[in-house]
């Protein structure tokens, strides 16, 4: 369990106030403040998948549709008594909140790339039957519509007629001239809810009328005439016809509810849960977060950690490397003041704690995080004076405190370890704390200036000194945590540059003992060959990657070049083929002309020559024979003769020959001149096939429309999903869907589908030349 002090000193709270900014309501404000450490690490991996998914979303330009809404929660409980009835301005915050469970349920209920978001929030339907009346019933000032009922429609508008007929009779009342001598005054008002013409006080008996009321002068009487007492009397009935109404359908609104109101508030809490998820989310992306890995083992990885909290003030944070595994469970951070000791070890906590809550942090993919129990901090000036403690004391009585609690499942950060008190003997108690808590099977990361704990940390097994590393020619912090060696302080040179005299300086440094002036310029001759041998391994690298790039170009050139010389020989020996065919057919027209043997002995050498070229060629592309005996009809082999694959139709092994068919073509050949197919085809068939595969590609076009008449809605919507995301692959910027007109229904449940479709970024009704109301045009994103 992690105490809240223990996340207030690493500065949780901060965290958690920036992301509940992005809360679209009180319930969920709340919530994202109240966000804490979970208890397994499934619930952990839980979270993180939604918050990963709820940003998939965002980068796919489809955020969650979340927007300002009330906490119905309270008038839901002051529903559910029977018969309990709100007011109609309470029934009015009922409104957004069911428009965005609406809007969400939309968005979520036709996706399948988001699972853990389905089964999270997949219950919220929004309540389409209560909405759709509370948006008829009540406006935002809490008043009831006419379009409530027709019976309240009807009320209001007898009384708005009746209204105008008193209003317009007693103008004429007020413009009488045997009644205008006696006004005080020529308009018309209302006392008491009734209508009034003002008399003088001294002639309200020559005016007939009811007296319902007197200025405050005494000189005015404020009559209702009595010609239009009956008519003020009927639209009193209706004014209570109309509150009669008004109740009846508040009441029966509230009887829907009561019904639903443990659905309501089931949905409403998903819908908070939804809300605080997506302020993680969005807290995510600004510190360009990614998601951890949670360890079971002691294990802290961070890769490139940038603090979140500097990073949110806009600060130019340098990332932060730290490993502590099994084998080295306690890390001593040595250096400067200012040099950002504390920051680093308040780091790795605070994202430690990110990582408990589910939350992703501000580090590279690969960061691992471990599952801890607790996290034990001494971090900042803990004197007392209530308690009349020291710092000293209650730095010693905190860590107490952390050894008592501390186990393997524990987390400590310590920071100035070992100070308050006498050097010495603060480095001896630090030196037996670390050994403690490293018995005790802790992840620790402490801070120092004592270098009597750097020569402890260094001998002792399981423990590694740390530094931040410093610029000694600039006497600069570098923020740049460097794992395996100590630092030095450095104060001397600090408090040179910042205005201390040199002579006070020099003072100083002559105070410094020889051995500790010793250890320091070790230090610095350690670091100097460490910085040499970096550069070195640097320059090897870079050269070793240099030598393997020319590696790889010398066998990329030398394959080209066998390429080259293979393709120029084949283009050769084809040439030379042709030749040989050509003299053939010239050697052939002379021997049926001549007739004479020489002109025979010329040919057979020319088919000698014929010979030799396939021979060559053949070595080229060495071929497979096949076993006569093997050669049974109905197999695809290749024909030497026909130079392609053919069908063997029959096999005479007696005579050694087989019938074959090469597209249209049969013919016998010899069993020794079938090879195994090679996947060449005849011309004719090859041609006959790249007019088909012309045919088909123009066949496979993608259609820019779509037909659904004569389907149901939920048929129609089967068809019309795959359709949009071939259309949307095929970078289709607008197609058609064919509903018809008929009843209205497969064009309304259309219409309603596209309505915040993904890939739908508007649509209309068709032109008259494109189908009219029977048709509707899509624009996809």
């Amino acid at each position: 369990m992690i105490n809240k002090d223990t996340l207030k000193r690493l500065e949780f709270d901060k965290i958690l106030e920036t992301a509940a900014t992005f809360a679209h309501c009180e319930a969920s404000h709340e919530g994202a403040l109240a966000i804490a450490p979970l208890p397994t690490r499934q619930e952990m991996e839980l979270r993180l998948g939604l918050v990963d998914e709820i940003r998939k979303l965002t980068r796919l330009g489809i955020a969650l549709k979340l927007a300002p809404f009330e906490d119905i929660t309270p008038q839901v409980r002051a529903v559910r008594p029977k018969g309990a009835v709100i007011a109609p301005i309470a029934l009015q915050r009922f409104i957004p909140t069911l428009r965005v469970m609406a809007a969400v349920a939309s968005q979520l209920s036709f996706r399948s790339d988001v699972p853990l978001l389905l089964a999270e929030a997949g219950c919220i339907t929004g309540f389409p039957d209560l909405l759709n009346p509370l948006e008829h019933t009540v406006n935002e000032e809490g008043e009831i519509l006419d379009t409530a009922s027709r019976l309240l429609a009807d009320i209001r508008g007898r009384k708005k007629g009746l209204t105008t007929r008193i209003k317009k009779r007693l103008e004429e009342i007020v413009r009488e001239r045997h009644t205008a001598i006696f006004l005080q005054d020529d308009f018309i008002t209302q006392r008491s809810g009734r209508w009034v013409i003002p008399v003088r006080m001294d002639s309200k008996g020559m005016v007939p009328g009811v007296v319902h009321d007197v200025s405050n002068s005494g000189e005015t009487a404020f009559m209702e005439p009595l010609e239009i007492i009956g008519l003020a009397n009927e639209l009193e009935n209706l004014v209570a016809d109309e509150r009669a109404e008004e109740i009846r359908i508040v009441r029966q609104i509230c009887d829907w509810i009561r019904e639903d109101a443990e659905a309501i508030l089931q949905q409403f809490e998903a819908l908070v849960e939804l809300d605080i998820l997506n302020c993680i989310a969005t807290l995510s992306d600004r510190l360009r977060s990614e998601t951890p890995v949670i360890a079971d083992t002691p294990t802290i990885l961070l890769k490139a950690a940038r603090h979140p909290i500097l990073t949110l003030m806009g600060k130019d944070v340098v990332p932060l490397d730290l490993e502590l595994a099994a084998d080295n469970r306690v890390m001593v951070v040595t250096g400067p003041n200012t040099g950002g000791k504390t920051i680093a070890i308040k780091n790795a906590g605070l994202l430690s704690v990110m990582a408990l809550c589910g939350m992703p942090v501000p580090a590279l993919p690969g960061t691992v995080l471990p599952k801890v129990e607790s996290i034990l901090v001494d971090i900042g000036d803990e004197q007392s004076i209530e308690e009349s403690l020291s710092t000293f004391s209650a730095h010693i009585s905190k860590i107490s405190s952390i050894i008592e609690h501390a186990d393997r499942g524990a987390l400590v950060l310590l920071d100035e370890l070992g100070t308050g008190t006498e050097p010495g003997q603060g480095a001896a108690i630090a030196c037996a704390v670390l050994k403690e808590l490293q018995n005790k099977g802790a992840l620790v990361v402490a801070t120092t200036h004592l270098t009597e704990i750097i020569g402890f940390v260094q001998r002792e097994a399981g423990m590694v000194n740390a530094a931040m590393a410093f610029d000694r020619q600039k006497l600069a912090p570098l923020y740049r945590l460097v794992v395996g060696e100590p630092g030095e302080s450095h104060a001397l040179e600090i408090a040179s540059r910042y205005g201390l005299p040199e002579r006070v300086v020099s003072f100083a440094r002559g105070m410094i003992g020889t051995m500790e002036a010793d250890f320091h310029a070790l230090l610095r001759d350690l670091k100097e060959k460490r910085e040499q041998l970096d550069r070195t391994l640097a320059e090897l690298a870079e050269r070793e990657e240099t030598l393997a790039h020319a590696e790889r170009n010398l066998v990329d050139r030398r394959d080209e070049a066998a390429r080259l010389v293979q393709d120029a020989r084949e283009k050769g020996l084809l040439e030379a083929q042709q030749v040989i065919a050509k003299a053939r057919r010239e050697v052939a027209a002379m021997i049926d002309e001549a007739k004479r043997d020489k002109a025979r002995e010329a040919k057979e050498k020319l088919d000698q020559a014929a010979r030799e070229v396939e021979a060559a060629l053949d070595g080229l592309h060495p071929e497979e024979n096949v076993d006569p005996d093997q050669v049974a009809a109905g197999d695809v082999l290749f024909v030497k003769p026909l130079n392609c694959d053919a069908t063997i139709l029959s096999v005479d092994r007696r005579a050694g020959r087989a019938r074959v068919r090469a597209g249209s073509m049969e013919l016998d050949v010899a069993l020794v001149s079938l090879l195994k197919p090679k996947g060449k085809e005849p011309k004719k068939v090859r041609k006959q096939r790249a007019r088909q595969q012309e045919a088909e590609a123009a066949a496979s076009e993608p259609a820019s429309s779509i037909n659904l008449l004569g389907m149901r809605v939920e048929e129609a919507i089967g068809a019309l999903e795959p359709f949009l995301n071939h259309a949307s692959l095929e970078r289709m910027s607008e197609v058609r869907v064919v509903h018809g007109k008929g009843t209205g229904a497969l064009m309304k449940g259309v219409r309603s589908y596209l309505t915040g479709h993904p890939l739908v970024a508007e649509f209309r009704t068709g032109e008259r030349f494109e189908g009219g109301d029977g048709v509707t045009v899509v624009t996809l994103r």
